[in-house]
């Protein structure tokens, strides 16, 4: 049996979309579950489109998200070069052998003339298509004499190479998610496959990369379903025995109504890049998984199921969990909504499940950012106290930033709504009560504070929420008891101290 070799082929012209990287995990699982190989190759053939820094992005996007690849690029392997720029002296070869076997031709037509047959066409109401019932009235090695397209060769007229559809053909594509597609060769237009700056197109150096990479199954996303034919016909016209494709659903907008694009990420506020990228041209930041506090591991586990299930109700599956259920046979026909959601819950569950000290590392640089440097004790108990809580990273200093930093603003709305005339003597009288514990213990404080409000008749959530604003600013946060076990007695005394002054005066 043939080896099972995948690969996945981005072309560096940007930032990496989240639906490249479903792409790329789907090769993943399915060459992981065969013992094969996942190979990173980067297909750069439109040096127009090339974006500096796109390949690097790539690469440290995959590191981050831990998917490792087998080949590539960056690792290099026994198939490369797996550039298809430094392959270029490869595809004219490949280009030549069809012209030769009747497979290709050159076509010698400017780019004015192919304007001008436009034109006509749609003054016509038609529409115009290079193919096989249009090629013999324009310019090529099918028109020409032999003598004619050698001279012009020789002159270095630009030319292109097309392949050339046999006329009224049946193309039959094979798809282990769509089952069979046909379509007539008529309908087909002859497609560049070697271009004139001396690159071949993204058609024949796909196909020459992925018979000479041995690669077993093409898996990708539908947009290249229209090119499948073309693709087909390639390896019959070489006789080579074809991989076996696989074309994946797309992922959709929220509202399920098109493909998901950064302009919905920006309008919706979720990222669409697993990584940050600043464009090297407009300068324009667009955020990523990674810097909006997304875990990678929570990522690969929220694209898995975006179009795929194992066929349970099973939700949490880590990278070996998956490959161990992954099968292209349960993988969607229909396009995955991307649900915001549900990958928040997916980053929430994953915090919970993550160790202590990996959420330290990470809480770590957020505090950086304020020149927060505190005790790696002090910063693992708040961690272990305040996790269930958030949903991403940065979220730890927006809900964590009192047990650091003690409030000199209050909210006005909790004021306005808890704090009673009155409500200073009895912040005082708990101030004290909290003095009188030695050494402190949450639970006898507790019990006293409460037997204090009760036997004075007062109104619990005024007084607890007046509590609370002193030590927090806000009417927020995890048990109060909690808080002061962490702040300590004096630091909380403090705080009342503080907030009484604020409010009174204001």
């Amino acid at each position: 049996m043939k080896k099972v070799r995948v690969r996945f082929a981005p072309s560096p012209t940007g930032p990496l979309h989240i639906g490249g990287v479903r792409t790329a995990l789907y090769n993943y699982l399915f060459a992981k579950q065969n013992y094969g190989d996942f190979i990173l190759r980067i297909e750069d053939t439109d040096q127009t489109r090339f974006v500096p820094g796109a390949e690097e992005y790539i690469i440290e996007a995959f590191e981050w998200l831990g998917i490792p690849f087998d080949e590539g690029v960056h690792i290099g392997g026994k198939y490369g070069p797996y550039k298809q720029s430094e392959r270029k002296v490869i595809y004219l070869q490949y280009a030549l052998e069809l012209v030769n076997n009747g497979w290709a031709y050159y076509a010698f037509d400017t780019p004015a003339d192919l304007e001008q047959r436009r034109a006509q066409a749609e003054a016509e109401k038609k529409t115009f298509q290079y193919d096989a019932r249009s090629r013999g009235g324009l310019c090529n090695s099918l028109t020409l004499t032999p003598a004619e397209v050698e001279q012009r060769i020789h002159a270095d007229e630009p030319y292109v190479i097309r392949f050339k559809y046999p006329e009224n053909s049946e193309i039959l594509v094979h798809d282990l998610i769509r089952g069979e597609v046909r379509i007539n060769s008529n309908l087909l237009d002859d497609k560049v496959l070697y271009k004139s700056d001396g690159m071949p197109t993204y058609h024949l150096a796909n196909i020459v990369d992925d018979h000479l990479m041995e690669i077993s199954h093409v898996i990708r996303g539908e947009e290249w379903l229209p090119s499948a034919p073309l693709h087909v016909m390639l390896y019959q016209a070489f006789g080579w025995e074809a991989p076996q494709f696989a074309h994946l659903p797309l992922l959709l907008k929220p509202d399920g109504n098109g493909k998901l694009s950064k302009r919905d990420g920006d309008r919706l506020g979720f990222p669409v890049f697993p990584l940050l990228w600043k464009d090297p041209k407009s300068g324009e930041i667009s955020s990523g998984y990674r810097e909006s506090g997304y875990l990678p591991e929570a990522v690969i586990n929220m694209l898995a199921l975006l179009g795929w299930n194992p066929g349970t109700e099973q939700e949490i599956m880590d990278l070996p969990t998956l490959v161990s259920l992954f099968s292209i046979e349960k993988i969607s026909k229909s396009g995955a909504k991307f649900d915001l959601e549900k990958a928040k819950w997916f980053n929430h569950a994953y915090i919970q499940m993550a160790p202590d000290t990996l959420l330290l590392d990470l809480f770590q640089k957020e505090l950086q950012k304020h020149n927060i440097h505190p005790d790696t004790d002090y910063l693992l108990k708040i961690i272990n106290l305040m996790k269930e809580r958030v949903h991403f990273i940065p979220e730890f200093w927006e809900q964590c930033a009192f047990f650091f930093v003690a409030p000199t603003d209050y909210d006005e709305q909790v004021i306005k709504k808890r704090w009673k005339p009155g409500t200073d003597v009895h912040l005082k009288k708990i101030s004290d009560i909290l003095s009188s514990v030695q050494p402190f213990n949450k639970e006898k404080a507790h019990n006293l504070v409460m037997e204090y409000i009760q036997g004075t008749e007062l109104n619990m959530g005024q007084i607890m929420n007046s509590f609370r604003l002193s030590l927090v600013g806000a009417a927020k946060g995890p048990d109060m008891f909690e808080i002061i076990d962490l702040l300590g007695v004096a630091e909380t005394q403090k705080r009342i101290a503080r907030a009484i002054e604020t409010i009174i005066v204001n």
